[in-house]
C-alpha cells in the first residue's frame, strides 16, 4: 500500500497566517500561487526546516510533526524525515564530484557510491559523474539535485521553483523526466511554481494557494475550467473576466446582460439567482472571428458580437489577438492559419462568436443581487443568438 502524506498546519508568519490542509498520494500535486502566498513555507514545514505553531504532519503510519493540544509533541529532524528536496538554486556542494553530491546521504561506503552512479545514470549523467558544479550547466546541476534527493529513497520529494531559472527546452526535457520518475517509483511529489505553464506540464491534480491557504484543490483540469471562485479565477490569469447580470435561467443556460447585450451562458452545477451580478471568463480559444460573407455554422450561431481589432501578435503556440468589443477588450487565441483570408489588421471591424458552454459563471457569494423580471427589458440587444 502506497503510503499517504498528510498535512494539517497552521504557522503565524510577519505577513499572513499559514493555514494549509490536504493529503497528497502517489502523484504530483502542484502547489501553484502568487509570490509570497505561503508555497515555499510549507515545503519548508514538510521536510523540517521550518516549524508550524500547531498542527500535524504525517507520512503514512509515521508521524513527523504534531504539536496539538492534550497530546505528546513530536518533531523529527530533516534527516529523519526521508523528505527529499529540490532547490530552486541546485544546493549542491561547489568542491564535490556531481557522484559525491549524489552520494554524500548515503555515506562513504563503496556501496553508497555505486548507489549514487546508478542514480547519475538514470539521469543520464554518468558520463559527467566527476565533474564539479561548476563544470555543468543549470540542467545538469538540476539534476544531480534530483538524483541526490532520490539517493536516500524518499518516497516524499519537494520541488521548490525548482526549473524555473532554466531555459525552456531544458525545462520541457526534466518536466518529461519528473513524470516519468514518479510513475516508475510511485513517488509523492509536491511541485511549487507559479509559472502556469509548468504546472500543467508535470502535474494532473493542482491546489491553488493564496494567502496561506489553499482556495480551491482538484485535478488540474478541472480547477482550471471551474474556479471556486473570482479569487482563483484571478490567481490562475484566467483572461476575459466579464461582468454581467442574470436576466434568465433555462433548463441548461442562463441568459445574462453583458454591456447591453443579450449573451448565453452554460448553467453551473450552483445556478445564479435571478437578477445577480456574476462574474464569467471566455476562454481565448474558445472565441471565433465570423466571416462576414459566409453563412453561419452551428458553432458560430451563438453569441455574435460585433467588435474591433486593437492588437495582434505571434504567441508560442497559437496567433494572439486583442479585440475591443464595447468598453471591454477580450483576447481570442487561434491557430497560426486560421483565418487566413480574413484581415485582421489593428483597425478593422470584425463579428465574434462564441459558444455558451464557453461561457463559465465563477461562484461568488459577495456579488450583489437586484430584483429583476424573467424577461429581458427593451435596452437589452440579442447577440445573435439561437435556440
Amino acid at each position: 500500500m502506497q503510503p499517504r502524506l498528510s498535512v494539517d498546519i497552521t504557522r503565524r508568519l510577519d505577513h499572513l497566517t499559514l493555514r494549509m490542509q490536504f493529503q497528497v498520494e502517489a502523484e504530483i500535486l502542484v502547489l501553484f500561487g502568487p509570490s509570497g502566498a505561503g508555497k515555499t513555507q510549507t515545503l519548508q514545514a514538510i521536510a523540517g526546516l521550518m516549524t508550524p505553531d500547531e498542527g500535524m504532519i504525517s507520512l503514512g503510519d509515521t508521524v513527523l510533526f504534531r504539536r496539538r493540544q492534550g497530546e505528546t509533541p513530536i518533531n523529527l529532524p530533516p534527516r529523519r524525515r526521508r523528505v527529499g528536496y529540490v532547490f530552486q538554486h541546485y544546493a549542491l556542494f561547489p568542491h564535490m564530484t556531481a557522484l559525491e553530491n549524489v552520494a554524500f546521504p548515503l555515506g562513504n561506503s563503496a556501496q553508497a557510491r555505486r548507489r549514487a552512479y546508478e542514480l547519475l545514470d538514470r539521469m543520464h549523467l554518468a558520463h559527467l559523474a566527476q565533474r564539479k558544479p561548476h563544470e555543468l550547466s543549470g540542467g545538469q546541476q538540476q539534476r544531480v539535485a534530483i538524483a541526490r534527493a532520490l539517493a536516500t529513497d524518499s518516497p516524499v520529494i519537494l520541488f521548490d521553483e525548482s526549473f524555473s531559472a532554466l531555459d525552456q527546452p531544458v525545462r520541457d526535457r526534466l518536466h518529461a523526466d519528473l513524470r516519468a520518475l514518479q510513475a516508475e517509483r510511485g513517488l509523492i511529489v509536491i511541485y511549487v511554481t507559479h509559472n502556469l505553464d509548468d504546472a500543467f506540464a508535470v502535474g494532473r491534480r493542482i491546489a491553488i494557494v493564496r494567502e496561506g491557504q489553499i482556495e480551491q484543490i482538484g485535478p488540474l483540469a478541472e480547477v482550471c475550467r471551474y474556479p471556486a471562485n473570482v479569487r482563483v479565477a484571478r490567481v490562475l490569469g484566467m483572461a476575459n473576466l466579464i461582468t454581467a447580470q442574470v436576466i434568465g435561467i433555462d433548463l441548461d443556460r442562463v441568459w445574462l446582460d453583458w454591456q447591453g447585450w443579450r449573451i448565453a451562458a452554460a448553467l453551473p452545477p450552483q445556478p445564479p439567482a435571478l437578477g445577480a451580478t456574476v462574474t464569467a471568463f471566455i476562454r481565448p480559444e474558445e472565441i471565433w472571428l465570423v466571416y462576414p460573407d459566409r453563412p453561419l455554422t452551428r458553432f458560430a450561431d451563438h453569441n455574435l458580437l460585433p467588435g474591433r481589432i486593437v492588437e495582434q501578435w505571434p504567441g508560442r503556440r497559437l496567433f494572439q489577438l486583442r479585440i475591443a468589443v464595447g468598453e471591454i477588450m477580450l483576447e481570442i487565441a487561434h491557430p497560426y492559419t486560421a483565418y487566413a483570408d480574413l484581415g485582421i489588421t489593428a483597425g478593422n471591424e470584425v463579428q465574434i462568436s462564441f459558444h455558451p458552454e464557453s461561457v463559465v459563471i465563477v461562484p461568488a457569494a459577495s456579488h450583489a443581487t437586484h430584483d429583476l423580471r424573467s424577461h429581458p427589458p427593451d435596452h437589452i440587444r440579442h447577440a445573435g443568438i439561437s435556440g
